[in-house]
């Protein structure tokens, strides 16, 4: 299982790598909306909607982004889009989580499903305009949310004693979730240390104010610890272990970008609020 999932993870750096760090933004958002279809499909059929219907919706996610990348929307100024993302997921947090498993089921399946396809796209429009902020500013997004997993993974085994979520995630803590806030706090104080005035999230934030950089990498780590969540809830409502299994050893795409979801909208809307 080992060996598989660090196959599977070599040969994903070795085609994503190249793309990311490419001057044009062209291959790494051509890339990621690959991504996006299986992002699609697989909500889709998470959501109870069968194989043939859950790839139509797939690969018309994947046109319809497309289309909104013809027509020019990458460059468009997406401000309000940010901020209704910021409402929806704070809304989600609050009434998923609150619901837990069974009451996910008792949405209908057309608003459970459209629900999932906004959220995908939307990341990908974050993740591809976050890109063009530049590539410090992606990788300083993506690495708190690594930090935030990596850190509350080890705190969890080292110190995890009360269930954060027992009914839809047993194995996180709520001390893992503390160890990886501080995880991501002494991260952005190493990344502002070494690169104070570069175009990071963290020196973003901190060039608002200190208050709003604290604020913002607070939220940030909570709603990626929310998407998490909501990606576990739906599973163990469809009654499924992974969100498909595209990547041997890893499970499927959304398992491995269920976190990001939340972080990369908000992340862009924290830095243009």
């Amino acid at each position: 299982m080992l060996k598989q999932r660090i196959i599977t993870a070599v040969l994903l750096l070795a085609v994503l790598l190249p793309a990311l760090f490419y001057p044009s933004i062209e291959p790494f958002a051509a890339l990621t909306l690959l991504l996006i279809v299986a992002g699609g499909w697989e909500w889709s059929r998470l959501n109870g909607f069968g194989s043939s219907l859950s790839l139509a919706l797939g690969v018309g996610l994947g046109a319809l982004m497309v289309c909104v990348w013809l027509m020019g929307g990458l460059n468009w100024s997406l401000r309000p889009l940010w901020l209704a993302l910021g409402a929806l997921w704070v809304a989600l947090a609050v009434v998923m989580l609150r619901r837990g498993v069974k009451g996910w089921g008792q949405w209908p399946a057309g608003l459970r499903l459209c629900i999932g396809l906004v959220v995908i796209a939307c990341a990908w429009l974050a993740m591809v305009q976050a890109r063009q902020i530049g590539l410090g500013f992606l990788l300083s997004v993506l690495c708190l949310v690594w930090m935030a997993d990596v850190a509350a993974y080890f705190g969890g085994k080292a110190f995890g004693k009360r269930k954060l979520a027992p009914n839809i995630s047993p194995g996180k803590s709520q001390e893992g979730a503390v160890s990886g806030l501080l995880g991501v706090i002494l991260l952005a104080a190493c990344w502002l240390l070494v690169d104070p005035q570069g175009g990071s999230l963290y020196a973003r934030l901190w060039a608002i104010g200190p208050a709003w950089a604290v604020l913002g990498v607070v939220f940030l780590v909570a709603m990626s610890v929310v998407g998490d969540l909501v990606e576990s809830l739906v599973k163990r409502s469809a009654g499924a272990k992974d969100s498909s299994q595209l990547l041997p050893g890893h499970g499927g795409v959304l398992d491995r970008v269920d976190a990001l979801l939340p972080v990369l909208p908000l992340a862009m809307m924290l830095i243009t609020i």
